[in-house]
């Protein structure tokens, strides 16, 4: 796991979040953890797979659509990324 250190925080910011944290049931740390997870990952972001169900259950293909989009895909082995 990675260490993140904060500078400069202001002495009231940082008693804000110890009282958030005594709010909440738990240590400053515990709670700027918990403030950077929301904020980074929210609980409400479009993930991507959920996404492309989502649409494909909206375009409702039929079957002669869907195989017509399978013959149609490029069916090459894909070749491994070269770093030169």
């Amino acid at each position: 796991m990675a260490a993140v250190t904060i500078r400069n925080l202001s002495d009231e910011t940082y008693r804000a979040l110890k009282v958030r944290a005594a709010h909440h049931g738990r240590s400053a740390e515990a709670e700027m953890r918990e403030i950077l997870e929301l904020a980074a990952r929210p609980t409400d972001r479009v993930r991507l797979g959920s996404l492309l169900a989502s649409i494909g259950r909206e375009a409702s293909l039929s079957e002669t659509e869907a195989e017509h989009f399978a013959q149609l895909r490029d069916k090459t082995p894909a070749e491994p990324m070269r770093f030169e």
